[in-house]
């Protein structure tokens, strides 16, 4: 009888050890029904059954008894961001892209120490970018294009030092870009098309040593076209058409060995560029680009 009984409690301890490791705490979960209440969690494509462990609910990944992943791209929701979002203290990534969110963006989405990727593009957003991005240290991709956010950049944008990506194409973005952008020296690619900005571009984007790609077509830019693009080295992707510039001096002489594509007003410039095969613009996927994650 010992012996039928060894395997009964190995099987209950194990299956209890499960259970166990699948809980959050109350904050957390609150958090995340705060979340699926606040965007029409029963009209989406994939809903959560809230009578399971949270470890089972579509698009939540937990660690150590955390939440850690959101992945909800596609999944029809409508409605508000809820402030209860930032107890998810041990968010690594938030991609709610593609979907019906509207309302200002909460403050509290820069709370996060731990967030890496946040992705909110094609949505139906508005109001002002927040102003404080000094927690998102860890922060690696930002992308926020084709909503309908209006104000300038702000200047504590520069706080955000890991990122790689930033993408706020296809807005209602005024002012010009923050002097502070040459602090954030990992960027990689700056994608600015389709907004409202004007004057004269004063960053010196020689800091940004590992820029790959720059998209500032279709705004009001004027004056002198940016500084510092012939000291980048790895430089794919320019694209300038669509703005004011009076002036391309000081590119005539990019280090052109990986650039595959350069699109401004001067024809020229194009045509010594260029290279045939990689003609092809990248301006629709600041559209349209889907929500892989870019490595």
């Amino acid at each position: 009888m010992k012996q039928v009984l060894l395997p009964i409690k190995i099987v209950l301890l194990l299956f209890f050890t499960n259970i166990v490791m699948s809980q959050i705490s109350k904050k957390e979960r609150v958090a995340l029904l705060d979340l699926y209440n606040s965007t029409n969690g029963n009209e989406w494509s994939t809903p959560w059954d809230i009578s399971k462990p949270v470890d089972s609910w579509y698009g939540v990944t937990l660690k150590d008894n955390h939440v850690v992943s959101i992945s909800l791209h596609r999944n029809n929701l409508q409605g508000n961001i809820p402030k209860s979002i930032k107890n998810l203290a041990f968010l690594e990534e938030l991609n709610l892209a593609f979907n019906k969110l509207s309302g200002n963006l909460p403050e509290e989405i820069t709370s996060f120490s731990e967030l890496k990727i946040l992705k909110l593009e094609m949505n139906q957003f508005k109001g002002e970018l927040p102003k404080d991005y000094s927690r998102l240290l860890n922060l690696k991709e930002l992308t926020l294009f084709n909503n309908s956010l209006v104000g300038d950049i702000p200047g504590g944008i520069g706080a955000m030092s890991s990122l790689t990506l930033l993408n706020l194409s296809s807005n209602y973005l005024t002012g010009n870009l923050p002097k502070e952008i040459e602090e954030m020296t990992s960027l990689e690619s700056i994608e600015l098309f389709g907004n409202k900005f004007e004057g004269q571009i004063n960053v010196d984007l020689s800091e940004l040593k590992n820029l790959r790609e720059l998209v500032l077509a279709y705004n009001n830019f004027d004056g002198v076209a940016p500084k510092g693009l012939q000291k980048l080295s790895k430089l794919k992707f320019v694209q300038l058409q669509g703005n004011k510039f009076s002036s391309f001096k000081g590119l005539e002489n990019l280090q052109n060995q990986s650039l595959l594509t350069f699109d401004s007003d001067n024809a020229e410039l194009n045509r010594k560029y260029n290279k045939p095969r990689f003609s092809l613009s990248r301006l629709a996927d600041s559209k349209f680009e889907d929500t892989r994650v870019r490595h």
